[in-house]
């Protein structure tokens, strides 16, 4: 979710009033860090993940499921072990924004041996066990990226109403205020702040399923919209949503990577830019809403609308006489530009900057892509502030800088070291849809990660037009993208990089040919798998990961598990087997209850959600999304090579702290 800062909240009125003295310093913290850690070098590749989790009540004789909201109270449980057992504690956990919601990632960052790999799932289980020992019998945490029903009469339990009086967070017809976490004073204030400076309630329209009996035109009903806004703001034939937790109260899977140094971390960012709508559609996994089948398979758009706090005026709605600037996306949305030399020449979108943060950054010795980037980051408003946290020491605090940075929720996110810390650069990829079993969410970090390892030994290069990645990620949320849709894609991964000088050790040649040309229309079995391109072999990704592993040193377990989670990737990309949305579609197509008319009743969703608890807990097989796997997998790396793995560590980590010494001694 972002910076969890703690403090006396500001409402909107009074965190515009600070706006400018929120990006003024947030641009000194990042040209102090950037200043001090702009050769940092040696770092190894660290890497981990991150799973939300819906906790879900089951009734089964009444034969309902609802969001239990004591998420936070189990939330506070999990954390203690954080602080009393700090060097055996496998995991940490985070509050997200729902009050049914959790976030867990493994204590301790995973490296660069292998035998890594092996450890993903193992750590998964654990954290999903921890869990399940604290709620009650009945309960369940599943991973699941949208609650079908959220939104619906009595979804949570307790139950509450909507809460539409004045002083309501979101003010939604549907989404009541209790199911926000009321823990940290960040997500409420986020959610006001941002209905506030919108100047309307949010509004979110996605096309329905129009099945045999679905009305034509679908209507929401607005009997209890007193005020009118969702009357005037839906659309025929759509699914209408009105709140912030329609968006935010979904889950996401999201893997973050330490790079040896800036350069690397920026090369990563630009490579696996383009991967975000093919993992997006290969992860495919909320077809329902608001207790209807939607015409979508994915959570992106949604969750880009339900965060979307530019004015009339910068929607370009209205003419600009109070804001600055029309901004074509949401601060929730996939990434405007390029940051690496080779990434220059794909940056084919008008960049909406702040042009004198741009000059400041460039006059401070930024070069111009980063400083770009940057500035154009810096557009936002701040939406959540904290009166504690105005005035702050620029040496040693981010989090101005952060403020900004942490709410412009992209595909990519690029990320400095934080302030006075041993953490280097990193880039963080976003798009995934989390998936229902440890196995399956351990298959797509580990493809990610094993890739970025491939686009760093290979030199490969995926870099195509900012516009065609824009494109593909509205494809990659289509009904059944991955069997139907075709994607832009480079079709020469190894050659042409632009610069030859970006990309770390590299022996590409420059570009030669027009942009367009170098990307072709494919399916995402061909992406993956391989296949023919304009009548040449195209390799796929898989295959290259396959080739890559040759090259390694591999014990036999983990190769196991490798490859068994490279095979899932195949089946899916193959349609051999289904994604989560396509096997929901059909679970509900398929239910007694189920009348054709695109809505998912109470039954139907205590049926499904019940299966999904099965699957998740082996009790029920689901051979048309899932195989039988029998992955290898273990919570801790084999002592040998966790001794060779903490010697290695231990001495990059004391040969830059020592580059740090003569650094700081070198400036004083």
């Amino acid at each position: 979710m972002g910076l969890l800062s703690e403090g006396s909240p500001l409402s909107w009125e009074e965190t515009k009033v600070h706006a400018d003295h929120v990006r003024k310093h947030g641009i000194i913290q990042f040209l102090k860090i950037y200043e001090k850690l702009k050769n940092r070098q040696g770092d190894t590749l660290k890497w981990g993940d991150e799973v939300e989790y819906m906790l879900v009540t089951f009734d089964h004789e009444a034969k309902t499921a609802r969001l239990n909201l004591n998420g936070v109270k189990y939330l506070k449980v999990l954390g203690e072990e954080e602080i009393t057992n700090p060097d055996t504690n496998p995991a940490l956990w985070r509050p997200e924004y729902g009050s049914y919601m959790m976030e867990g990632t493994p204590a301790k960052p995973y490296g660069g041996h292998m035998a890594h790999f092996n450890m993903v799932e193992a750590n998964m289980k654990l954290r999903r066990s921890k869990i399940a020992q604290l709620i009650g019998q009945t309960d369940a945490p599943l991973s699941v990226t949208s609650f079908p029903r959220l939104g619906c009469p009595n979804f949570t339990l307790p139950g509450y109403e909507p809460t539409l009086t004045d002083d309501g967070a979101s003010r939604s017809l549907y989404f009541p205020d209790k199911a926000i976490n009321g823990e940290h004073p960040r997500f409420k204030t986020l959610t006001k702040n941002i209905r506030t400076r919108r100047g309307e309630k949010i509004a979110i329209n996605i096309p329905i399923y129009k099945d045999k009996n679905t009305p034509s035109p679908f209507l929401e009903n607005f009997d209890v919209d007193v005020e009118g806004q969702g009357a005037r703001a839906s659309k025929p034939d759509h699914i209408y949503m009105d709140a912030m937790g329609f968006g935010m109260g979904n889950c996401c899977l999201q893997v973050t990577f330490q790079a040896c140094n800036i350069k690397e971390a920026r090369h990563l960012y630009d490579q696996l830019a383009p991967l975000c709508p093919i993992l997006l559609a290969l992860s495919a996994a909320s077809p329902l809403y608001k207790g209807y089948v939607a015409d979508v398979d994915c959570r992106w758009n949604i969750i880009a609308a339900s965060v979307d706090c530019r004015t009339r005026e910068e929607r370009g709605l209205e003419p600009l006489k109070n804001n600055k600037f029309v901004i074509p996306k949401s601060r929730y949305d996939s990434i405007d530009s390029y940051i690496s030399e080779a990434g220059e020449r794909y940056n084919d979108i008008d960049l909406v900057l702040d042009e004198q943060i741009c000059q400041q950054l460039i006059d401070s010795g930024i070069d111009t892509l980063l400083a770009r980037h940057i500035a154009h980051l810096f557009i936002r408003d701040p939406v959540s502030l904290f009166s504690e946290k105005i005035n702050l020491d620029d040496e040693n605090d981010t989090d101005h800088f952060e403020n900004i940075q942490s709410t412009n929720w992209q595909t990519m996110r690029f990320k400095p070291p934080p302030a006075n810390s041993t953490i280097g650069w990193r880039v963080e990829f976003r798009p995934a849809e989390v998936q229902l079993t440890d196995f399956e969410n351990a298959a797509y970090v580990v493809f990610v990660v094993l890739l970025t390892r491939v686009i760093l030994s290979y030199d490969l290069n995926f870099l195509m037009p900012i516009s065609k990645v824009d494109y593909n990620m509205q494809e990659a949320q289509k009904r059944d993208a991955v069997g139907s849709s075709k994607f832009y894609f480079r079709k020469d991964l190894h050659h042409c990089t632009g610069d030859a000088s970006s990309a770390p050790d590299t022996s590409s040649e420059p570009c030669n040919t027009s942009i367009d040309e170098e990307c072709a229309l494919m399916s995402i079995d061909t992406i993956i798998n391989g296949g023919e391109v304009d009548g040449k072999d195209y390799p796929g990704l898989v295959p290259l990961i396959k080739e890559y592993l040759q090259t390694m040193e591999v014990d036999v377990d983990t190769s196991c598990s490798i490859s068994q989670y490279l095979e899932l990737i195949e089946k899916r990309a193959s349609g051999q087997l289904m994604t989560m949305a396509k096997w929901i579609r059909e679970f509900v197509g398929k239910h007694p209850d189920y009348k054709q008319d695109s809505v998912v009743s109470d039954r139907i969703n205590y049926d499904l959600l019940v299966a999904c608890d099965k699957i998740t807990k082996g009790e029920m097989t689901a051979p048309e999304l899932l195989f039988q796997s029998v992955a290898k997998t273990r919570e801790d790396l084999p002592p040998m090579i966790k001794r060779l793995d903490e010697k290695y560590t231990e001495e990059v980590e004391r040969k830059n702290a020592e580059k740090a010494q003569f650094r700081e001694n070198d400036m004083s």
